[in-house]
């Protein structure tokens, strides 16, 4: 939330100096009385509903509105200034080549008049193209591609499936089906009936179970209020599992401090998963039994690398769980599996989201990129190291930017397999 009012006090300063670039320049109508009186006037009422948005108590639809136009605005105008600081050290090279010319020769009142009258016309004739042509187009470009993403991207659910092999699977197993979801931020959503159709999309799988890998909400638990009544309908006949994300825990509202208020909230995402018949491990496990043999199915609390909460105990959700043939692991941030769960060699497949695959990028069946790969080594599909496996999975929600490109939201549907054969690299 902090975040958004110093780039809404960024944007303002954005504003002042294309305004002020658009006045030095020659184009006519940004002279005009109507494009200031609408330049600032769209500015100053962004930046009141953007404030309202944060502290008053505003409608989810007016709230999204607001914020999608603040990102939209912000990342056009930031694109914007970095054409116009190109042309401003452009400018400044030709004037300081100028100077030290003028420095090593001598040049006639004559010449000097017409360097002078040449350079005014040209520096005026660019600036105004540049303007104009280049500024514009390349403010336009992330504009149209990110209003698409939000247009579209941000509810257009694709089902990815993915074999797991595990030689140590029991033949009662063989063929199960695994459902999983991640980082729902219900706190995001504005379009109940496109929630609605992924999750008729993820129940028309007929998974025997399904797994959900934390951030049910963006900070608060009353977020899901208006849908939890969709998400009560996930269910499965071997059960619903889940685990808690770095956002549940309400640092990024609360603080990091603890406070009644956290703890209450917290308390409150806790029971939204009891509500909706989801089985919440925090740190635990539970046996998951069919035709008289068993597997487990682990759950630890959000574990990341950095700045991120640490409150999974990998010990005590394999506690007493030695005898079992194949471990999964439910387990947010991907980051957990090379700083610990690799480490413990027993657990066959770990589960994860969190990243979002940056909610930007390319994901093709046999290449993908996302600024996300230079964040975390592993960051979407399938990833393996000698005998265990790590899947992540880029979320059914979203979160800042309200949309996606390229990285569209997931729904994960597994087969688990007997077959001892080679895994493939990811």
């Amino acid at each position: 939330m902090r975040l958004i009012v110093i780039n809404a006090f960024v944007l303002l300063l954005i504003d002042f100096y294309i305004y002020y670039a658009l006045q030095k320049s020659t184009i006519q109508w940004a002279k005009a009385r109507f494009f200031k009186t609408t330049w600032w006037a769209y500015s100053l009422i962004l930046f009141a509903g953007v404030l309202a948005s944060l502290y008053l108590s505003l409608p989810l639809i007016i709230r999204s509105i607001v914020l999608v136009a603040f990102f939209l605005t912000f990342t056009s105008k930031v694109f914007y200034v970095l054409v116009l600081l190109l042309d401003e050290f452009r400018r400044g090279g030709i004037w300081m080549g100028r100077k030290l010319f003028r420095r090593k020769q001598v040049v006639s009142q004559t010449d000097q008049q017409v360097e002078s009258t040449a350079a005014s016309t040209e520096v005026g004739i660019s600036r105004s193209q540049f303007l104009t042509r280049a500024g514009i187009l390349v403010a336009a470009v992330p504009f149209a591609t990110l209003s698409w993403g939000i247009a579209v991207g941000g509810y257009d659910y694709r089902v990815r499936r993915q074999k797991l092999y595990l030689p140590n699977l029991p033949k009662a197993f063989h063929g199960i089906k695994i459902g999983q979801i991640s980082d729902i931020h219900s706190g995001s959503f504005y379009n109940k009936k496109a929630v609605q159709g992924g999750i008729d999309m993820l129940l028309g799988e007929n998974p025997d179970l399904i797994f959900f890998t934390g951030d049910l909400v963006n900070n608060k638990a009353d977020e899901m209020r208006n849908y939890q009544d969709l998400f009560s309908k996930v269910k499965a006949p071997l059960g619903v599992y889940s685990t808690l994300g770095n956002h549940d825990y309400g640092d990024y509202f609360y603080g990091r401090e603890d406070s009644p208020e956290k703890r209450r909230n917290l308390q409150q995402v806790k029971d939204v998963h009891k509500v909706m018949g989801w089985d919440l491990l925090l740190n635990e496990h539970r046996r998951l039994r069919v035709d008289n043999e068993e597997i487990g199915i682990l759950g630890v609390e959000n574990w990341g690398t950095g700045r991120f909460p640490k409150y999974g105990r990998i010990d005590l959700a394999k506690k007493n769980t030695d005898e079992l043939p194949v471990k999964l692991l439910l387990s947010h941030d991907p980051s957990h599996w090379r700083a610990q769960v690799l480490d413990n060699k027993d657990i066959d497949v770990m589960f994860a989201g969190h990243t979002h695959g940056m909610q930007f990028g390319v994901r093709g069946e046999h290449y993908q990129w996302s600024p996300a790969k230079y964040v975390y080594n592993e960051w979407a599909g399938l990833y393996t190291e000698a005998n265990q496996q790590l899947y992540v999975n880029v979320g059914y929600g979203f979160l800042g930017y309200p949309g996606r490109v390229g990285i569209l939201p997931e729904i994960t549907i597994f087969e688990l397999l007997s077959e001892e054969r080679s895994i493939p690299n990811a």
